[in-house]
C-alpha cells in the first residue's frame, strides 16, 4: 500500500513534466538533508544519493517502496532521473509500481526519456512501462492533422517485411500501401523520433509521378506509422541484380525518372529537399515500368542560399555508404550536388552491371572517392552512348560546384535518348525496306500470275 507525506523532496533532477516544481506551493515543508527525517523520505535521499546499501537497509526495516512525496514522486521517479541503473533494478525487485504518476503525470519512463537515461529506459521497458503517449500526440484534438490515420482501419494480419524490416506491406482500405512503423522500443530514441518527424514533414509536400507517394500516417497512438503506396515489382537494387547490365536505352530511360524526381525535390520551395542517402534499395519500380525515389529517412531541407552538415560523421553501419559523396564522408558542409554524386554511380551500375567499387568492402569505398579515386568504366564503349560517359564524370565531379544540376541532367539525357531512338530506326529501316518491297513484289506477281491464267481460259473458249 503506497503512503504519503506533506513533505517535498527537492533534491537532484526534478519531473519532467513539472513548470517549476520550487516555486510552487509555498508553505509546504521542504527537506534538503538526509539526516532526522521521515524513513520514507529518507528513502528518496539515499536514492538520490545512489546509496543502494542505505536503501536496501530502509526496505528491509519496512519502508514502504512505493511512498509519494507531496508531488506524487517516488524513489523509482527519483532514481530514473538520475540514471541509477542498479538501484532502478533493485527497486523493481523489491516491488516498486513501474508506471506511478507524479503530480503532473509524469512517470519514471518519461522522466528517463525526458534526461536521456538510456539503460533505465531499456530497464523500465523490460519490466512492462509503457510511454505515456506518442510523442506527436496532441491534446486538442482540432489540432490532429488531415493526413492522420486511424490504426484500426490497418489491416496488418498477413503482413510481410517489404524491406531490412523496416517496411511493411499491409492492407488499408482495400488496397495494398507499404508500412513503416516506429516501433514502441524505440520511441525513447530521440534521433530516430526526429528523423521520423523530418521525414513526415518532407512527404507532406512531396507530390510526383517519379517520387513515391505519401497517403498518411498514425501520430497520436504508438506505434507511430507512415504510410505510402506500396509498389510490388520491388526496388531497382533487387532489379539489377535479377537483370545485370540494362540495355542502354532502359538505363537512359531509367536514369530520366530519377533525375526528374529528384530535379522536383531540389527545385522545391521555398526549401529544396536533399535525399542525401539516394542508392538503389531507394528506388522503387512502378507497375508501368517507371522508377520513383523513394525513403526520406535521412533528408535535409535547404535554404537556396545555405547548405547543410551531418550533426555527427557518417558511420557505415548507420546507412549505405556505397553512393555517398565525399564531402558527407569527410563531414563537410554539402548542398544538393550529393545527390548528382549518387546519382552518377547508379547510371554507372545501370550500364556496367555492378555496384560501384563492387570488389571493395562498404566502409572502403567513401574512402577511396574522398582519394578521388572514382569507380572504372569496364563495359564497352559502344554501351555509352555519345555524351552518356562525360555526363557521369562531371555528377561525381571532385569539386560539388562543377556538377550539373537536375534540370540540365535532364536535358542531356533527353538529347541522348533521342539519339538512340534515331539509331533504333536506322537499324530497323533498311529491314523494314526489304520487307516492304517483298511484299509489293509478291502482290504483283500475284495479280500478273491472275491476269494470264484468266487470258488463257478465255483462249481456250
Amino acid at each position: 500500500m503506497e503512503s504519503k507525506t506533506h513533505v517535498r523532496f527537492t533534491l537532484g533532477k526534478q519531473s519532467s513534466l513539472a513548470p517549476d516544481p520550487h516555486n510552487e506551493l509555498v508553505g509546504v515543508e521542504e527537506r534538503e538533508d538526509g539526516e532526522g527525517i521521515d524513513p520514507r523520505v529518507r528513502l528518496m535521499y539515499l536514492t538520490n544519493e545512489g546509496d543502494l546499501e542505505g536503501i536496501r537497509e530502509l526496505l528491509d526495516s519496512g519502508t514502504d517502496v512505493n511512498f509519494r512525496d507531496i508531488d506524487g514522486r517516488t524513489a523509482l521517479h527519483v532514481a530514473a532521473c538520475q540514471g541509477s541503473c542498479d538501484i532502478v533494478g533493485f527497486l523493481l525487485q523489491q516491488g516498486a509500481v513501474v508506471d506511478p504518476k507524479d503530480r503532473w503525470g509524469s512517470t519514471p519512463l518519461a522522466d528517463a526519456i525526458h534526461y536521456k537515461n538510456h539503460d533505465v529506459i531499456k530497464l523500465l521497458e523490460k519490466h512492462g512501462a509503457e510511454p505515456l503517449m506518442a510523442p506527436m500526440h496532441v491534446k486538442n484534438a482540432r489540432e490532429v492533422p488531415e493526413y492522420e490515420i486511424d490504426p484500426k482501419e490497418l489491416d496488418c494480419t498477413n503482413s510481410v517485411d517489404i524491406t531490412k524490416g523496416t517496411f511493411r506491406i499491409a492492407l488499408w482500405r482495400g488496397i495494398e500501401v507499404a508500412v513503416k512503423k516506429l516501433e514502441e522500443d524505440v520511441i525513447s530514441d530521440e534521433d530516430k523520433v526526429r528523423a521520423f518527424r523530418d521525414e513526415l514533414a518532407l512527404l507532406q509536400k512531396i507530390r510526383h509521378p517519379n517520387v513515391v507517394q505519401f497517403l498518411g500516417a498514425v501520430t497520436q497512438s504508438s506505434p507511430m506509422m507512415i504510410l505510402t503506396e506500396y509498389l510490388p515489382k520491388g526496388d531497382l537494387c533487387a532489379f539489377l541484380k535479377r537483370k545485370g547490365a540494362l540495355r542502354t536505352r532502359t538505363a537512359v530511360k531509367f536514369a530520366l525518372d530519377i533525375a526528374r524526381g529528384m530535379n522536383y525535390l531540389h527545385e522545391n520551395k521555398p526549401e529544396a529537399i536533399i535525399h542525401r542517402d539516394l542508392e538503389p534499395s531507394n528506388i522503387l519500380r512502378d507497375d508501368s515500368g517507371h522508377l520513383k525515389v523513394a525513403d526520406f529517412g535521412v533528408s535535409k531541407l535547404l535554404r537556396v542560399t545555405n547548405r547543410v552538415k551531418e550533426d555527427r560523421p557518417l558511420i557505415c553501419q548507420d546507412t549505405s555508404c556505397r553512393y555517398v559523396a565525399p564531402e558527407v564522408f569527410r563531414h563537410e558542409e554539402y548542398d544538393t550536388k550529393v545527390d548528382v554524386f549518387s546519382f552518377a554511380l547508379i547510371l554507372q551500375e545501370m550500364i556496367e552491371g555492378c555496384p560501384p567499387f563492387h570488389t571493395k568492402q562498404e566502409k572502403e569505398v567513401p574512402k577511396s572517392y574522398a582519394g578521388k579515386e572514382r569507380p572504372p568504366f569496364r563495359a564497352p564503349a559502344k554501351r555509352y552512348a555519345h555524351g552518356l560517359k562525360e555526363l557521369i564524370e562531371e555528377c561525381w565531379s571532385e569539386k560539388p560546384a562543377k556538377r550539373p544540376t537536375f534540370r540540365q541532367i535532364i536535358s542531356r539525357l533527353d538529347t541522348i535518348y533521342d539519339s538512340l531512338g534515331q539509331k533504333r530506326h536506322w537499324k530497323v529501316g533498311p529491314l523494314m525496306c526489304f520487307q516492304n518491297l517483298e511484299a509489293v513484289w509478291k502482290k504483283d506477281h500475284s495479280s500478273l500470275s491472275s491476269r494470264r491464267s484468266s487470258s488463257r481460259s478465255t483462249s481456250s473458249i
